[in-house]
């Protein structure tokens, strides 16, 4: 008896039966066929290659930013730069990972799309933008991780821009986007703006205040322990790198410490609050027009913890806070905060061991951060139904 095969779908066939196309090619085939490497022929084996070689933001150029031999030449108007740093959470580690989780959650992303929002490309428009890979830090002593963390991105921030006259928002600084990481490594990239840009008004997008005071945070055991993801932002108004009175959360959920002490310090260090239900009141208008006001004509330095999202949405972040904003309706209020002078920022505390198997906070922290590159593109959003 002939052997049965079963397939998909419950259809049967007898395997003697089954017929496939035979295909002969012969020698005169086979020469006007052969392939060459001069790329004359039109068989195209680059485009659409199912590996891509180094795995790069959004498919974008690698360059070795850090190295003077091998970054000579290359000039970038905006660096993407992975900060691979955990050592200073208060929860749970583990996004020292994060850089090259949200680096895959944006290789379906590249250079060839337009938003159905804007029309917009902001891949592709005047600015020239480059991965620059992870900054080298160590696992072992924050001390040193810090220092390296800060050498990375005054090398980076001090390359020559590529960007030409004509472009509406050229600077011969480079701007940096960073892909935490904790959120202590925002303070690294605070310290870099300032020397370049000065100070700057800080929109934090993130369910904690991260204004503590050392002493509060870290228990005043050592100055090692006092710098940590919760009190980085107390630390830069300490070092005088925010604009008084100009800088904003939002999103904040989570509790405080001290009852009064933690909201007349976070005042103290510069800051006003939009909660995270205050969207429920306000709807994302009231919250852009809250923040716009806030940060005035301020050069502005855009920080995002995945936590202000709702873990429904993000789950792979070590502090975790129920009750957050949607993606959407974060993406949203990024979106509208187009037109500000955005000079830096960073998508931090993506910790992809506790994602799940659809890869939901990687795969929304790539669009945060391409969100965050069209503010840095600068230009004021246009509805594609306004027409051209």
């Amino acid at each position: 008896m002939k052997p049965i095969h079963i397939f998909p779908y419950g259809i049967i066939a007898q395997a003697a039966a089954w017929k496939f196309p035979e295909i002969a090619f012969s020698p005169q085939d086979h020469v006007q066929h052969s392939f060459s490497l001069d790329n004359n022929d039109k068989i195209d084996i680059v485009t659409g290659s199912q590996f891509y070689g180094l795995r790069t933001f959004a498919n974008l150029p690698y360059v070795n930013c850090f190295s003077d031999a091998e970054a000579k030449g290359k000039k970038y108007d905006i660096a993407i730069m992975g900060a691979p740093f955990d050592t200073s959470v208060t929860a749970r580690p583990g996004a020292r990972y994060g850089p090259g989780g949200i680096r895959i959650g944006s290789q379906r992303m590249n250079d060839r799309e337009w938003s159905i929002y804007t029309g917009e490309n902001v891949l592709a428009d005047w600015a020239t933008i480059v991965d620059c890979g992870d900054a080298p830090l160590t696992w072992l002593d924050n001390n040193i991780a810090f220092a390296q963390l800060d050498k990375a991105h005054l090398v980076v921030s001090g390359r020559e821009a590529a960007a030409n006259s004509s472009a509406s928002s050229s600077s011969k600084t480079p701007r940096i986007l960073t892909l935490g990481g904790d959120h202590a490594t925002t303070l690294s990239a605070l310290r870099s703006t300032h020397k370049r840009w000065g100070q700057v008004a800080v929109i934090h997008f993130d369910s904690h205040i991260d204004t503590w005071d050392p002493s509060v945070l870290g228990g005043g055991i050592s100055r090692y322990a006092g710098v940590n993801h919760g009190t980085f932002l107390h630390l830069a108004h300490e070092e005088g790198l925010i604009l008084d009175h100009a800088s904003i959360h939002a999103g904040i959920r989570a509790p405080l410490m001290r009852a009064k002490g933690d909201l007349r310090n976070d005042k103290r260090c510069g800051f006003a609050i939009v909660t995270a239900r205050d969207l429920d009141s306000l709807g994302t208008a009231g919250v852009i027009s809250a923040i716009r006001s806030r940060v005035g004509a301020a050069k502005v330095y855009v920080s995002v913890d995945v936590d202000v999202m709702d873990p429904a949405y993000a789950p792979a972040t070590g502090t975790a806070e129920p009750g957050g904003w949607t993606s959407r309706e974060l993406l949203t209020v990024l979106d509208g905060l187009r037109g500000l002078e955005v000079v830096g920022g960073d998508v931090v505390e993506v910790a992809p061991a506790y994602d799940n198997p659809g890869e939901t906070t990687v795969l929304v922290a790539a669009e945060v951060a391409r969100s965050i590159i069209a503010l840095m593109v600068g230009k004021p959003v246009k509805s594609v139904a306004d027409g051209e």
